[in-house]
């Protein structure tokens, strides 16, 4: 392993950790990624045939799916079928030397295949084993299939998105998965210390519900104290005016008064020193209640400049606020770049492509670059012949169509 001060980049901090990878969509992938992204080795397993469900997700850079190239970098593909002994015993000696594993099945069905926490604990007790699941290990829920939109739902996420007065609408970014991405890493870190000091691993439960309950936020404490649920409220925020979208001559600007003091820039930079001396808005309950005639004096300024024009407006006034980017134009921003999160490499089949960079960042040790995701069963049998598998044993194991069936 290089030195962390080295030039040349370093693998991370989590270099010489192996994870077993049994996750496939979204969730479980997204935190394997970043588990990657931070050092470690992934080995991903998937079925024959198909591999990942979202290798079959259009659009395909020659044949390459863009939703499996964006949750599956840093990771080496084994093709084998675990529900064929030989399988799962392949499963079973990777845990031997494995540190971590992650995997986002429903509840139940790793036990079924002989490869639940008690049996591979039994193994490797130092193992550390996250189940990442719609609904958790527990509850009424626990076999309820889930998907992102059916979390954003249960947790009253959805509810409080969208424009006031108008049905919610899901959020845009695929929160309800993602929060499993987030959340697993984090449980796995820490389990980690715990293994420092005792030894020995442990199951973690994730589960995307829970997950996404946590990222309620205030939004929970404002439903405990009033007993009333949270309405959407649009780009807006249920108690801070003014705080949101405002229209501009060519796209629109964010605005986010989040303090007295940034209401008294705003006014000074829109020209309208006298909004804060007006008692009626003296006080964020005041602004609150007249929201929609301060949103109207606002916009009456904003609509009759550009976007550019009030960025340096504002910003010359030191008032939060932000342009209305899309995509492609977030991703091409100078910010974007100076941050190193958007990087290029080289992809076997789909050639040159871009991805989003590390997010975590170790000023003074530069990491290596990161490796593109694997094609269907890429490293199968590297991996099975660093586990002392015979070139006979893997002829036999392609033979009998446990390992590198293609159909």
């Amino acid at each position: 392993m290089k030195s962390s001060n080295s030039q040349e980049g370093w693998s991370g901090p989590l270099a010489g950790l192996r994870v077993i990878d049994l996750t496939r969509v979204l969730a479980g992938p997204f935190a394997t990624q970043l588990l990657g992204d931070l050092g470690a080795e992934i080995l991903k397993i998937e079925a024959p045939g198909k591999g990942d469900e979202t290798r079959k997700f259009p659009p395909f850079v020659n044949g390459e799916s863009h939703y499996f190239l964006a949750l599956n970098r840093h990771k080496k593909s084994l093709v084998v079928d675990l529900q064929i002994p030989d399988g799962a015993e392949i499963v079973r000696k990777l845990v031997r030397t494995a540190d971590i594993l992650v995997e986002n099945f429903r509840p139940g069905v790793m036990d079924r295949l002989g490869l639940g926490y008690d049996a591979l604990a039994a193994l490797n007790p130092r193992l550390i084993y996250c189940a990442i699941s719609g609904f958790g290990l527990t509850g009424p829920l626990r076999d309820k299939p889930s998907f992102d939109i059916v979390t954003q739902a249960m947790t009253g996420a959805l509810s409080v998105n969208g424009e006031f007065g108008r049905p919610p609408v899901k959020l845009g970014i695929p929160l309800g998965d993602m929060v499993g991405g987030v959340f697993g890493p984090l449980g796995i870190l820490a389990a980690m210390h715990e293994r420092s000091i005792t030894g020995r691993g442990r199951l973690i439960d994730v589960s995307l519900y829970d997950g996404l309950f946590g990222m309620l936020g205030y939004l929970a404490q404002l439903a405990f104290v009033t007993g009333e649920d949270p309405e959407p409220v649009g780009c807006g925020h249920p108690n801070i005016v003014p705080y949101g979208s405002f229209p501009a001559v060519d796209g629109s600007i964010i605005i986010a008064a989040l303090a007295d003091s940034f209401w008294i820039k705003l006014c000074e930079a829109l020209g309208r020193p006298d909004l804060p001396k007006d008692s009626r808005f003296a006080t964020q309950a005041g602004r609150r209640k007249y929201r929609d005639e301060i949103n109207q004096v606002i916009a009456k300024v904003t609509r009759t400049r550009t976007v550019a024009e009030l960025e340096q407006l504002l910003s010359a006034h030191d008032v939060p606020n932000a342009p209305v980017l899309g995509v492609t134009a977030a991703l091409s921003h100078p910010q974007a770049g100076a941050r190193g999160m958007v990087v290029s490499t080289d992809h076997p089949v789909a050639g040159a492509i871009r991805m989003i960079g590390r997010v975590i960042k170790f000023p003074g040790a530069p990491q290596e670059p990161l490796a593109p995701p694997p094609t269907l069963g890429q490293h199968t049998v590297e991996v099975l012949g660093d586990l002392g598998y015979s070139a006979a044993d893997i002829d036999r194991l392609r033979r009998d169509q446990v390992i590198d069936r293609l159909g």
